[in-house]
């Protein structure tokens, strides 16, 4: 178990740190400190929904009794992950950082300093640092210990989840560089809708569908059939997914509906606080598709 957690904290971190060094030297880059730096995030958070999603799919199509089938690959993973989800919050706050020292909003240590600049991270990334915070506090001893081995189908299907961030992750470096005119853009952001639809929203509600059809038990008694731990933890996980979708839509509205003389002016620079102003996804897109270890 903790050779596992060790080689993911080795790993991730490590291929942040790999990746943002070759961005800053490889002739014909070499981008400044801050561009590298939310790059390499974007990047690092896209391989891991990229292994995520894998082994969901390994995991889930595997597995025939959805409670009692096993796969190694399931806890394996989870272990892997888990270190994923502490670097995240660092690798977030870097991203801040950096944007919040944008052109025409430079800040020395005088002005804001990085304890200033924490608070501001939490404040903007409260629901996004908390998730992270809950899937390694709660969500990680829960799917290794509490669940005894049991419902390794399900823990594959919500891997599965992680297939919605790398959209998000290009649709936010294609905001970074100003290209919200562009078709990729647009191509990117309906497979983003349809993604996180199909991945995060409606994950619980498939998943109730499953043990519905196991148990032979029609759909709407499955709430008031499974233990009231699952239903409170669907719940938790649900509801900021249901926010961030909504965000997303709005985002989405916007960009499909405006006129294409608004769609060619120049973009508008974040403000100070990094927030994206231009016609993006969203006015405040969300801080980083949420990975997944066991919603």
């Amino acid at each position: 178990m903790l050779s596992i957690i060790a080689a993911g904290s080795v790993f991730f971190p490590g291929l942040f740190l790999l990746s943002k060094q070759m961005l800053r030297c490889i002739p014909g880059l070499q981008w400044n400190e801050g561009d590298a730096t939310i790059v390499s995030a974007r990047l690092v958070s896209s391989i891991q929904a990229i292994m995520a999603s894998t082994a969901g799919y390994i995991i889930s199509s595997s597995c025939q009794d959805i409670i009692e089938d096993q796969h190694w690959l399931t806890s394996s993973y989870i272990l892997f992950a888990v270190p994923y989800f502490v670097y995240d919050i660092y690798a977030m706050f870097l991203c801040y950082w950096h944007k919040v020292q944008v052109k025409g909003h430079e800040v020395d240590n005088g002005s804001r300093s990085k304890a200033t600049a924490v608070a501001g991270y939490l404040r903007r990334e409260f629901l996004m640092v908390l998730h992270h915070v809950v899937m390694v506090t709660v969500c990680f001893p829960v799917s290794v210990f509490w669940r005894q081995g049991k419902g390794d189908y399900i823990q594959g299907v919500m891997f599965l989840a992680e297939l919605s961030t790398p959209s998000v992750c290009l649709g936010k470096i294609l905001i970074q560089y100003k290209q919200q005119h562009t078709l990729l853009h647009k191509v990117n952001g309906a497979v983003m809708l349809i993604t996180f639809f199909l991945c995060r929203v409606l994950l619980f509600p498939y998943l109730y569908y499953v043990y519905g059809r196991y148990a032979s038990i029609p759909f709407y008694r499955v709430p008031f059939s499974v233990p009231w731990q699952c239903n409170l933890g669907a719940s938790l996980l649900m509801a900021p997914q249901l926010y961030w979708f909504s965000l997303i839509c709005r985002g989405a509205l916007r960009l499909f509906t405006g006129s294409s003389s608004h769609s060619r002016k120049p973009p508008v620079k974040p403000d100070c606080e990094g927030h994206e102003t231009a016609n993006g996804y969203s006015t405040r897109m969300v801080g980083r598709d949420t990975p997944t270890m066991s919603h």
